[in-house]
């Protein structure tokens, strides 16, 4: 399993319970081919409600985050899950995945760790045909997550056929070395801390690995050596000039009161492609909970409560976007 701790052939398996989302909507298991062929699966949840008028891919922000939105890092909120849920509930299917060597896609690569952008974009191809195949529709809306975001952003811009259109949620629109820069001086308390890890960031952005002896120890987990391959990668995307290459439809969904990516994030992917739509959303924070306060501790409170069902906006943003921009037959 990953360890990143950023502060931030097709096949079909058997046919689960319905989903209580709709008496005429049910999940399934759903694998697509993983990058070795033979060795393993990527494997999903297929969520079918009657009536279906379009598929959305939905793709997980960073670290180990599952296919429901939880990670063993602490984030219960299960965002993904009730987002798929509403979305079959306005006749909207869905997608959501397991990243390749974890979970469910556990056996499709032998280590996690040693992933690209470039892999993971391989991967949402991979899927893409797997649910043409499947619902016989021509393309597939991306929903990219935070980090998930720019994988949907790169994969429209370097392979467009087949996507119906991108609906970016809580996705920076910066470089995220900058992002993580940010939230490290956004704590005063972390004083030269925050410095050490721009030199780092500073480091990998031009390809170069750091040596975390020579780091404060609590930026080591940040910079673990396993994942410094795939931080090189990613901080080498500039979202702005991703989504300036984009052609297909474009939804930009930001929340007003996210800890972790702002509304300069989502006005920055606005100014980069005019023609997105942008939908800022008050009281809903990262995990697309509603929050009513600057409270901090309560925003934070709400990553570990499943529970707490997402911010009807959220959804609804998305299912008028998607009516408003059918896609061709």
């Amino acid at each position: 399993m990953i360890k990143s701790v950023l502060p931030f052939a097709l096949g079909l398996a058997g046919v689960v319970a319905p989903s209580a989302a709709s008496a005429t909507t049910v999940s399934t298991e759903i694998q697509a081919s993983g990058p070795h062929g033979m060795q393993g699966p990527l494997a999903g949840t297929f969520v079918a409600p009657s009536n279906s008028r379009a598929t959305v891919l939905i793709i997980p922000g960073s670290g180990p985050t599952n296919r429901d939105g939880n990670s063993p890092l602490g984030v219960k909120a299960s965002m993904y899950r009730q987002l798929a849920e509403g979305l079959a509930r306005q006749h909207i299917g869905s997608v959501r995945i397991d990243k390749r060597g974890m979970f469910g896609s556990a056996k499709a690569v032998p280590d996690a760790n040693a992933v690209t952008v470039d892999d993971y974009v391989q991967d949402t191809f991979s899927w893409i045909a797997t649910i043409r195949a499947k619902t016989g529709g021509r393309c597939v809306w991306l929903l990219g997550h935070s980090e998930g975001g720019l994988m949907a952003l790169a994969t429209a811009a370097r392979h467009p056929e087949s996507v119906c259109g991108l609906i970016l949620v809580s996705t920076a629109g910066r470089a995220l070395g900058d992002v993580i820069s940010e939230q490290l001086h956004a704590n005063p308390a972390n004083g030269t801390l925050a410095d050490a890890g721009d030199v780092a960031i500073r480091e990998l952005v031009q390809g170069h690995r750091v040596e975390v002896s020579t780091l404060p120890p609590p930026l080591v987990p940040l910079f673990n050596p396993a994942v410094q391959g795939f931080l090189i990668s990613l901080f080498a995307q500039d979202p702005t000039q991703l989504i300036a290459r984009v052609r297909v439809p474009v939804l930009i969904v930001q929340g007003e009161r996210d800890l972790q990516v702002g509304t300069v994030d989502a006005q920055r992917l606005k100014q980069a492609h005019p023609t997105a739509t942008l939908a800022l959303l008050p009281d809903v924070n990262h995990v697309l909970k509603t929050v009513t306060s600057d409270d901090r501790a309560a925003n934070i409170q709400t990553y570990g409560d499943a529970t707490l069902p997402i911010a009807p906006s959220v959804v609804d943003a998305i299912a008028k976007f998607i009516d408003a921009n059918p896609a061709p037959n």
